[in-house]
């Protein structure tokens, strides 16, 4: 099993987690993840798609719910990593909750790292310009 690691993207420096961690299946599994984004004094984490239980995309279950409140309680942005497309396609109501959840700042969904690293640069420009 890899180790979760730091990484340096758009001069922030982010907690990245393995992708064969221990799965996310609620609130209470993502503690682990928080306390090691904490101790590294980090302030967003990125979590591998494949490290989130089924369960986290159909949302009438709360999972989803409850693990991103779980990081918001802490100050902690998520951001899930990886391709979703097959989660999107089958729910409408999914769909719309990525679309309002990339609006935002609390979670996002990306494909890749050099995509995470492209909106960080874009969010440090703005924030640099007064606006949001």
């Amino acid at each position: 099993m890899s180790t979760d690691t730091l990484v340096t993207l758009a001069g922030r420096t982010v907690l990245a987690c393995a992708p064969d961690g221990p799965r996310i299946c609620g609130g209470d599994d993502a503690t682990d993840v928080i306390g090691a984004a904490l101790g590294h004094g980090v302030e967003l984490v990125v979590l591998p798609v494949r490290r989130l239980a089924v369960e986290f995309f159909t949302l009438r279950t709360g999972v989803a719910g409850e693990v991103v409140q779980k990081f918001a309680n802490y100050r902690l942005r998520l951001v899930v990593l990886g391709d979703i497309a097959g989660h999107v396609t089958r729910s409408t109501t999914l769909r719309d909750f990525v679309v309002e959840a990339d609006r935002g700042g609390q979670l996002w969904f990306v494909d890749t790292l050099a995509a995470l690293e492209e909106r960080l640069r874009v969010e440090t420009l703005r924030q640099d310009a007064g606006g949001r």
